[in-house]
């Protein structure tokens, strides 16, 4: 299959038309319309500062269903440590600057660019993207953030700082989410580390459906606010 070039006109090609390794389409911008549009067609950015912007649609596609959330017997037993508060829309901007040290800390490189952080801080202002924040005292020590339409929820990337701070704030989001009616957490790309929480790969023309059915739901725009409890997660877990 060809790798389509976007031009200024706000259009897609079809995500089926995606090579082997998912890669869709190059070019294009990061506004607020583009970036939805591919949210709802099953496409993502996933770039780096010495490239084209590049769209994505892999298949398979890697998938959480909030019912099939799994937390290891450790995990839940340092939950009930009751060590962080867990936010929600608090430090949008903060998590995403985070998320970016981390990666490129980690790898010397990073594809949460000075472009894509502008991008994603401005659908934050309009509602549309958020922020899970996990604080140790007054210190922000973990996180990640996402963007929501309809009934899915499209994570985009995670941190820590201290040990288990982002899984925390993982675990609380998607008993969140189960609590607002969610039917689907996008994971885009297959990691182990998702993998253990329960995710896990469907064809692409499965998930394109059940995103579809997700979005004739009307998409709870504005800031989060975090409604369950410890002691409601750690009952359902």
């Amino acid at each position: 299959m060809p790798v389509f070039l976007l031009s200024k006109e706000l259009v897609f090609p079809p995500p089926e038309y995606a090579e082997y390794d998912g890669l869709l389409a190059v070019g294009g911008d990061l506004s607020p319309e583009r970036l939805l549009l591919a949210y709802r067609m099953g496409i993502f950015p996933w770039f780096t500062e010495d490239t084209e912007i590049l769209w994505w649609s892999p298949d398979p596609r890697l998938v959480l269903f909030p019912d099939e959330l799994k937390v290891s017997r450790s995990l839940r037993q340092f939950i009930k440590k009751n060590l962080y508060r867990i936010t929600l829309d608090r430090a949008f901007e903060d998590v995403i600057k985070a998320c970016a040290r981390v990666h490129s800390e980690k790898d010397g490189s990073t594809w949460i660019t000075p472009s894509m952080i502008d991008a994603y801080i401005r659908l934050h202002e309009m509602g549309y993207a958020h922020s899970v924040e996990a604080w140790y005292g007054d210190e922000l020590v973990g996180g990640l953030y996402g963007v929501s339409l309809g009934k899915a929820f499209f994570g985009e990337s995670m941190f820590t700082r201290r040990d288990n701070a982002s899984k925390v704030a993982f675990v609380f989001l998607v008993h969140q989410l189960k609590r607002w009616g969610y039917d689907l957490i996008d994971c885009q790309v297959s990691t182990q580390h998702l993998k253990r929480f329960g995710a896990r790969e469907i064809p692409r023309r499965k998930f394109l459906s059940l995103l579809e059915r997700s979005l004739r739901w009307e998409t709870r725009k504005g800031k989060w606010t975090m409604e369950v409890s410890e002691v409601e997660v750690l009952q359902k877990i």
